[in-house]
């Protein structure tokens, strides 16, 4: 028979096409349902992939794309790894073209949000990418530009394109870590402790190590396991990952993926084991070495909270100082506790430190930052004394055979590495006085109560009558006082027990901050239609009655106004004393002003009114007068529409209208605090003047009073530096090059002469608030401010 040679050239080159290209299409109209042990899919035609429901919980489905051919079925993408459907959940490619995923209620869970117009069918492709196409074949959505934690070969990421880690090994929702391809072209990888999915702190950047200028445009991941960056038209700029040990790379599987620990590793796996016995193992990985990449200003570090990162067999390991233990010991990522009762800061009868308390070492250990003290030269001993004599160091960093380090708990940035020259001294309890022992002491005593009743009750009917009449008379005593601190007269404010607060915040579940006087929570009252709020746990004061907390109680509920934190209840039962504020949801000025989103020039004077306003109601206008002591960005709370809130000035001095000095010991935070304290001079309102002084500098400079980090150890005092500027006509350099201020630079100057005015050694030279609002608002010029430590 005579072929036709055209015709046999086009059937032999259909022959030699990899079955990749034939793809098995899914029509409009079909659909797939979760099902508990059965397999509800649609594979790619080699079967190496596969989409479809893979069940993650009990009653718990994940839309995923898998390695279909390896027993594990690795997943390398998910539609709602953030909100898991049930059983009987149905994603349909509907007639109108439409791709979406429903719950069984019929709400809509996830869909691809193309355009449906001329999509024909959809189809899972051997490169593990799932397309919407047109009769044409051009894709109209592809899973490969929406990628979750992995990347495959032959996918490229765009700018702006990003990967989320998943939370844990088994939680496939949104982690703790991410990577961008930036706008400006370097990829860099973030944490993202706060607020969720948004970069928090930088960890590992292309740009640290790259010598080329060109900016990238890709990442890519070829098909010979190489993963790099690209320009605008194609040409490789510098290799992430490169696969250059890895022989016959066709013969594995491969997947990029950010792992839960916030490591990017380049893994493989044999297709010759693809029917068991195989594993994956790591080719290559980013950063090389997490627990020493990651130093957080705000964040737990690469470990969490109270915990050490120590990097060990291409793997992070973190772990818990002795006398300390996981918080969730499935989840290390979250850090550890303590499990000793601390050491009390009451004075009383206590004994010494050192009958309580010793020191177990751990070398070449360190946790940067977050430290409130230090000390040099000084020696080890000195160090040891020092943190053992102080109930708030929980731990010492011994560095350099003469630094010493104290914090106070909880620390972050714990690491572990042999390239440390430091030590941490971690203070411990002797004994067994943990907090298991405290508890099982708590259940001994109970114990001892209970028989202790029974024999009582053994006694005979008389002795239960007159424990009846006992019980009685005590709970009317106790019934009478309740309702006697329940209310006071002439202010809205609710009394609250403890249980109700417990059950508010789910046994204080969320912390929102702690200082030295007390710790917030964020609660929910379902007393008021789920209003969230901040319920601040005092600690105990020492010799403080309950007329005094009732005093305080009364003269902060009597302040009403927009730049205060509202107070809205109080609990005093017991040795329990709470306070209940409304809640803030954009936290604290501090994470605002130092944080990666910076606010504009405009919000930060908004701001910087706002608190002069409150100080100006705290010192004239309320009718106790009130001296905060205590300024700075921390205390000042922004509301839903950024407008600032002073708060913490219930734990504030409080002054009678007719007492216009007092002198009271330090209160305050270093660095705010006036230099009056430390010279033993009456205290007036004018502490607050100095306060908000260094505030200000620190609202127009969008930078810390204080940072070793510098280069130029002028800079270090944000004070001294901006006088200096303002002196030489220099104020450009404090705006690091931002625009916005360039371009307001007179008002910016006028700003910096007001902050100068307000930090004046001599407290008669400070402005009054009131004054001060004045020349912010401009109805008063402000006049040439002298040096302030002159």
């Amino acid at each position: 028979m005579a072929f036709d040679l055209p015709y046999l050239l086009c059937f032999l080159v259909l022959a030699l096409l990899p079955c990749s290209t034939m793809a098995q299409n899914i029509s409009l109209g079909l659909s797939l349902t979760a099902k508990k042990d059965e397999n509800s899919s649609w594979p790619s035609p080699s079967g190496e992939f596969a989409f479809g429901f893979q069940q993650i919980v009990e009653d718990g489905f994940l839309l995923a794309i898998w390695f279909d051919n390896i027993p594990e079925n690795t997943i390398v993408w998910s539609a709602n790894r953030d909100r898991l459907v049930p059983q009987g959940s149905k994603v349909e490619l509907t007639s109108d073209g439409q791709f979406v995923l429903n719950d069984t209620k019929g709400n809509q869970i996830w869909s691809t949000n193309s355009s449906s117009a001329g999509v024909s069918y959809a189809a899972m492709l051997d490169t593990g990418n799932f397309v919407l196409a047109n009769r044409n074949s051009t894709y109209l959505w592809e899973s490969f530009d929406h990628p979750t934690d992995t990347m495959l070969p032959t996918q490229r990421l765009n700018q702006a394109g990003i990967l989320y880690a998943r939370y844990t090994e088994t939680n496939y929702s949104t982690g703790r870590f991410m990577f961008s391809l930036q706008p400006d072209g370097n990829l860099v990888f973030y944490t993202t402790h706060f607020p969720q999915n948004s970069p928090n702190s930088a960890y590992w950047s292309s740009q640290s190590d790259a010598h080329n200028k060109e900016i990238g445009f890709q990442l890519f991941f070829n098909q010979s396991g190489n993963i790099y960056l690209t320009t605008e038209n194609g040409t490789m700029l510098n290799t992430i990952a490169p696969a250059n040990n890895i022989v016959a790379i066709q013969e594995f599987y491969q997947r990029a993926t950010l792992d839960h620990d916030g490591v990017l590793r380049h893994y493989i796996y044999p297709k010759s084991n693809s029917t068991g016995g195989g594993s994956w193992s790591t080719a290559s990985f980013i950063p090389e070495n997490i627990c020493l990449r990651i130093v957080e200003d705000k964040g737990g570090g690469a470990c969490g909270f109270n915990s050490l990162c120590e990097f060990a067999d291409e793997l992070p390991t973190c772990q818990c100082p002795p006398g300390y233990s996981f918080i969730d010991p499935d989840d290390k990522l979250k850090g550890c506790k303590q499990d000793f009762v601390p050491q009390s800061c009451d004075a009383g009868d206590a004994p010494a430190p050192e009958d309580d308390f010793h020191f177990e070492v751990r070398q070449h250990t360190n946790m940067p930052l977050h430290d409130y003290e230090l000390f040099q030269p000084v020696s080890e001993d000195w160090c040891r004394q020092s943190c053992l004599e102080d109930c708030f160091c929980a731990v010492a960093i011994f560095n350099d055979g003469q630094q010493c380090w104290k914090k106070r708990l909880p620390f972050s940035n714990g690491m572990i590495d042999s390239s440390v020259p430091a030590k941490a001294l971690f203070k411990i309890r002797k004994g067994n006085s943990t907090l298991k022992g405290a508890n099982s002491k708590k259940k001994h005593d109970s114990t001892l109560i209970i028989v202790g009743s029974v024999l009582l009750s053994s006694m005979g009917i008389l002795n239960i009558i007159l424990a009846l009449v006992i019980y009685v008379v005590i709970s009317q005593m106790h019934s009478r006082r309740t309702v006697a601190v329940q209310h006071f007269q002439g202010m809205n404010l609710k009394y609250f027990t403890y249980e109700e607060l417990k059950e508010a915040t789910d046994e204080f579940k969320e912390e929102l901050g702690r200082g030295a006087s007390a710790t917030v929570y964020k609660g929910v009252l379902a007393c008021d239609r789920g209003k969230c709020v901040a319920v601040k746990i005092l600690y105990p004061k020492v010799g403080e009655s309950d007329l005094e907390f009732n005093a305080e109680v009364r003269a902060i509920g009597r302040t009403n106004h927009r730049n205060l934190v509202q107070l809205l209840g109080y609990c005093n039962e017991g040795q329990h004393r709470v306070l209940v504020y409304e809640f803030m949801s954009n936290g604290s000025l501090a994470s605002f002003l130092f944080g990666e989103a910076r606010p504009n020039w405009f919000q930060r004077r908004q701001i910087a009114l706002g608190v002069s306003k409150g100080l100006l109601y705290l010192h004239e206008e309320c009718s106790s007068q009130i001296v905060h002591c205590d300024i700075k960005p921390q205390n000042i709370l922004l509301d839903d529409s950024f407008t600032a809130r002073i708060s913490d000035f219930g734990l504030a001095k409080l002054l009678r209208l007719d007492q216009t000095r007092t002198i009271t010991g330090i209160r305050g935070t270093k660095g705010y605090v006036a230099p009056e304290w430390f010279k033993n001079s009456p205290i007036t309102p004018k502490v607050d003047v100095y306060s908000f002084g260094i505030l200000l500098l620190e609202i127009i400079c969008c930078r810390k009073k204080f940072d070793e980090e510098v280069e130029d150890e002028d800079q270090i005092i944000l004070a001294d530096w901006a006088y200096d500027c303002y002196k030489q006509k220099k104020l450009h350099l404090l705006l690091d090059r931002n625009d916005e201020e360039m371009e307001d630079i007179k008002m910016m100057e006028k700003y910096v002469m007001i902050a100068m005015w307000c930090i004046q050694e001599d407290p008669s030279l400070r402005p009054t608030m009131k004054e001060t609002i004045q020349t912010l608002e401009g109805i008063v010029e402000v006049s040439i401010p002298p040096d302030p430590s002159s």
